[in-house]
This record gives C-alpha cells, sequence and structure tokens, in this order.
C-alpha cells in the first residue's frame, strides 16, 4: 500500500475509492447493482477505508450513497465516507442552482439518510467560480458544532477559498481536478497544502482532458513507455506518479470494474525511479 495520511483524527489509506461511477455505466446505461455492491465490498476486502461520494451521484435507477449503504452497512470501524455538498440535482438529474447556505442543512441530512449514518465523517464544501465561500463554509462549521459532521473539507476550489475556510474552521482536505500534466499553479496549490497538513484528494487523477487516459492505450508515449517497464497500465502510472508528488496526497480512483479496483489499488506498489518522473514531466504535455 501507499501509506496512510489523517484526516483531522480519522486515519485513512492513501489509496481509497470515489463512487461516482458506479451509478452508471460509460455510456449512460445503469450500471449492474450486484456488480457495484461487489465492487465496493472488494475495496474494503483490499484495505480501501476512504471513499468518496455525494448524494448527487446518482443516475435514473442508482444512488451511489445507497449502495455504499447496501453493501457496507453496518460499517467497518475504520472505514471514512466523505462526501460533498453545494450542487445538487432535481429527480431528473438536471443540475440545481449552487445551494445556498440556509439550504446546505438539508444536503448534509440527505447525506445522512442515505447512507444511514447519525454523523457525516468528512464533508466537501463543492465550489463554482470565483466567489466567497464564507457565508456556506460558515453554515458547515455550524453543521459540524451541532454534531453533524466531524471534519470539513473544500472542493474545486482556489487558494483564497482555502485561507477564507480556514479563518472560519479548521480544513482537512482539498479536493481538486490534479494529474500529471497540471500546470504549476496547480502544482503550487497541493505544495501549499502540504505545508500546512491539509490532505490534497484530486480527481481527474487518471482521466487526461476530455478522454479518460489510459483507457484505450492512446495515452502518450513516455507514460506509455514507462508503464511497459513496469509491466504496469498507463493509469497506475498516473496514479503512482500522482501518489509520490507528497505523503498528504491521497488517491481517490473510481471504477465500476472489480478488475480495474484490483489494479488501482496495486498502483499504490508502484515504485517510478527519478529518471522515469522526470520523462514523465518532460515529456507529458500541460494539459490543465
Amino acid at each position: 500500500m501507499a501509506g496512510t495520511w489523517e484526516l483531522g483524527d480519522l486515519t485513512v489509506n492513501r489509496i481509497g475509492f470515489g463512487a461516482m461511477r458506479l451509478t452508471a455505466n460509460a455510456d449512460g446505461t445503469p450500471s449492474d447493482r450486484d456488480r457495484a455492491i461487489a465492487v465496493l465490498r472488494r475495496a474494503v476486502e483490499l484495505g480501501v477505508n476512504h471513499i468518496d461520494t455525494a448524494a448527487f451521484y446518482f443516475s435514473p435507477l442508482r444512488s451511489a450513497n445507497e449502495l455504499i449503504n447496501r453493501a457496507l452497512a453496518p460499517y467497518p470501524d475504520d472505514l471514512v465516507i466523505t462526501t460533498k455538498v453545494g450542487p445538487g440535482k432535481d429527480p431528473s438529474g438536471a443540475w440545481l442552482p449552487l445551494a445556498r447556505p440556509e439550504q446546505l442543512r438539508g444536503q448534509v441530512e440527505e447525506n445522512l439518510r442515505q447512507l444511514g449514518r447519525d454523523h457525516l465523517d468528512v464533508v466537501n464544501l463543492r465550489v463554482h467560480g470565483p466567489d466567497s465561500i464564507a457565508e456556506r463554509f460558515g453554515a458547515l462549521a455550524e453543521l459540524r458544532d451541532a454534531g453533524l459532521i466531524r471534519h470539513l473539507g473544500i472542493s474545486n476550489v482556489r487558494p483564497r477559498h482555502l485561507a477564507e475556510a480556514l479563518a472560519i474552521a479548521p480544513v482537512v482536505c482539498v479536493q481538486n481536478r490534479y494529474g500529471l500534466g497540471a500546470n504549476p499553479e496547480r502544482h503550487e496549490f497541493l505544495r501549499a497544502c502540504g505545508e500546512q497538513g491539509i490532505a490534497f484528494v484530486p480527481f481527474f487523477a487518471i482521466a487526461g482532458e476530455g478522454r479518460e487516459a489510459g483507457a484505450s492505450g492512446t495515452d502518450d508515449e513516455a507514460v506509455l513507455a514507462v508503464a511497459r517497464a513496469h509491466g504496469a497500465t498507463a493509469a497506475q502510472v498516473r496514479l503512482a506518479w500522482t501518489l509520490l508528488q507528497g505523503p498528504h496526497v491521497l488517491a481517490i480512483p473510481g471504477t465500476g470494474n472489480p478488475d480495474h479496483l484490483v489494479a488501482n489499488v496495486a498502483a499504490g506498489a508502484l515504485r517510478l525511479s527519478d529518471d522515469e518522473l522526470a520523462r514523465l514531466e518532460r515529456e507529458t504535455p500541460v494539459a490543465f
């Protein structure tokens, strides 16, 4: 495994699991319920104890939170479930405006109901755009003080959002887009989180710009060459590179495929040489 990190007083293995892909297949058709439940149970068997989810992860027939509840309740003592609030969808799946501060309690309670919990381990405030988050983050801090939330994080944010949040309450994680090919500003933000002891949790660590990198053998040649040298997949190389960016970096790759799950967890043991890291960073185009 790739080691552990502390989310407040909760210890998690650095390779976790993102639940978004449990609800539908890549072509939009509903996922197989039994297979999704089996993937979740297998993840826990493989040592995953950090699952990322959201109430808005649902398709016409599937809800990620309810699949997690069905698969894993009663929950293992060491399992940490992180969810996010802010965005929302109506029953048809259409996006709603971002929740106002007074609406966040309802979103938190919906996650509690779906997961069958009396409190949420970690709640990330998902942000869109540059506007101040103080009022909404303050509303979540009040729910933390009330015992509905144990720890708070923020997602899709800029450095000034983190400073704003820290002035209100402790922040245990920042969940942002990040991966091989990230621009210098994203690298700097990752480093700044580490200096403050805050977990950095990339989403799209495997995905390239607008596509699933490595999924069809169409990845950058540098990634494919390193993968061949290790008998690994391009996705595993991208995950391994991401984890090597700092001990505070947590991966949450998502899949509904049992074989991909095993490969993702195994990426935590992949060791890249300094020369390989340099080649990846030199030859992979900056995309985001």
